[in-house]
């Protein structure tokens, strides 16, 4: 099985960019998709960004315009830059890979801390 682990998390003053990096074991082509997903303290984890396979991008309404996601096949690693952030950005970020059979797996999460 593919592991996935998160990287780039930290402390950024609001206003700040962060870039954060989802590292593959083994090629993210075992994944159909691929997708960022944060859960702020004492809310449920919601979805940030997917991006598939084929390079297709989506993204949460709320986030558009200052998040991107994309991915770097020959390093086998999935990247959110994340831009103007701000306190309520809060949270871990967490990165899944869904394959062919719709199974996930998940990264264990990097936590970022946007402060005021």
């Amino acid at each position: 099985q593919v592991q996935l682990v998160e990287s780039g998390g930290g402390l950024v003053q609001a206003g700040g960019s962060l870039r954060l990096s989802c590292a593959a074991s083994g090629s993210i082509f075992s994944f159909n998709a691929m997708a960022w997903y944060r859960q702020a303290p004492g809310k449920q984890r919601e979805l940030v960004a997917t991006i598939t396979s084929g390079g297709s991008t989506n993204y949460a309404d709320s986030l558009k315009g200052r998040f991107t996601i994309s991915r770097d096949n020959a390093k086998n690693t999935v990247y959110l830059q994340m831009n103007s952030l701000k306190p309520e950005d809060t949270a871990v970020y967490y990165c899944k890979g869904v394959n062919r059979l719709g199974i996930s797996s998940w990264g264990q999460g990097t936590p970022v801390t946007v402060s005021s």
